[in-house]
């Protein structure tokens, strides 16, 4: 079974990070197309745990035959440690790339962690889980772990800072990822000095259940005929998270960068309202026009997310001009064809929508050739 409105969901998800992370690289943007500065959570911080919950809805049907009465050969783990390395060694060549001059990797001070590393880390995880627990145990997984990151980060002492303090480098998971990755592998920007991850490794033990939720969605969807009842069963469930994650940030704030147990529960509900929509229009009452640039999009996302960060890399780090007056090529193309005319704020969405299309017109042209890269 195939599920056309995941492969949609995917491409719009696919658009949006190529949209915001473009959007993003100008000094002035839209809002919604910027990070939350700490607390709370903007549309761009939903991309990355729609991506995760859009691997977790795949695993129901790339899994679905294994059962506790038909368990899963050696080869099937095989499979799985190969693709979660394959992930994870691409996201370490996208953290290398130029460091320090195109076609150089700097190991001593390359950053470890990183959006694909989480990925890799959160599917092999999610899916030894799927395999060797049954449904119950699952859901008890689930809980055990928002719960026990939660009383972790807020209640266990961090050496200098005490307990509960949610910044950059005070907070627990900072801490843990400073003891078991060295210093020079952390990141760098974005005010944490090395001393922290915004993809650390403690903070990936709640990723994994932004994944389970994805699968739990996708296990209730395979069993059930399609109908519209699924659709108000998935948007119901996602109003339902969306209160118990706001609510819950009362407590342990939704933050992205530390991804609280609050933010995978809010978030997860905003996928489950995006992913009810999708299956309403597309497997039920069967509009699918409107879809189909999505659903390109969305049949070569690791491709697309790879070359595009690339792109941006290569953007921002060469040049154009001499000495002094050098410019990047981004800023180039940002100023004199976008913003000496539209205004900043509107050069960088429209620079950034540029970018969409033009990965979406590859998309086109790889779907047309039956090209597929697959992990």
């Amino acid at each position: 079974m195939r599920l056309t409105s995941l492969d949609v969901f995917r491409g719009i998800t696919i658009a949006g990070m190529i949209l915001v992370n473009m959007a993003g690289v100008a000094n002035d943007v839209y809002p919604p197309l910027a990070h939350a500065e700490w607390h709370g959570c903007t549309p761009t911080d939903l991309v990355f745990p729609f991506f995760l919950f859009i691997v977790g809805v795949a695993m129901t049907f790339s899994l679905s035959k294994y059962t506790q009465e038909n368990k899963p050969n050696s080869a099937v783990y095989w499979r799985i440690c190969r693709r979660a390395a394959i992930l994870f060694l691409l996201g370490l060549f996208l953290n290398g790339f130029w460091n320090q001059g195109i076609g150089t990797f700097d190991l001593t001070n390359i950053r470890l962690m990183g959006v694909l590393q989480r990925i890799s880390l959160t599917y092999l995880f999610a899916s030894l889980a799927v395999l060797k627990l049954p449904r119950q145990g699952q859901w008890i997984l689930a809980g055990v772990l928002l719960i026990g990151y939660w009383l972790a980060m807020m209640y266990v002492p961090v050496p200098e800072y005490g307990t509960g303090v949610l910044t950059r480098e005070g907070n627990f998971g900072a801490y843990i990822d400073r003891i078991i990755i060295p210093k020079a592998h952390l990141y760098a920007g974005d005010g944490y000095k090395n001393l922290g991850d915004p993809e650390g490794l403690f903070s990936t033990i709640p990723a994994i259940v932004s994944v389970l939720a994805g699968y739990f969605t996708g296990d209730w969807i395979r069993r059930q005929a399609v109908q519209t009842r699924i659709s108000l069963g998935l948007a119901l469930l996602g109003i339902g998270c969306l209160i118990i994650g706001w609510a819950w940030g009362w407590v342990f704030p939704i933050n992205k960068k530390l991804w609280t147990s609050s933010y995978v529960v809010f978030t997860s509900g905003w996928a489950l309202l995006l992913l009810a929509g999708c299956y309403e229009l597309i497997e039920v009452r069967l509009i699918k026009r409107w879809s189909k640039p999505f659903e390109i999009m969305g049949l070569n996302a690791i491709a697309l997310f790879i070359a595009s960060v690339l792109l941006i890399k290569i953007l921002v780090r060469t040049k154009i001009g001499v000495g002094e007056t050098a410019i990047s090529t981004y800023n180039w193309i940002y100023q004199n064809i976008f913003a000496s005319w539209a205004g900043t704020f509107n050069a960088s969405l429209l620079f950034a929508l540029t970018t969409v299309l033009l990965w979406w017109g590859v998309a086109v042209l790889m779907y047309r050739q039956r090209w597929f890269l697959k992990v």
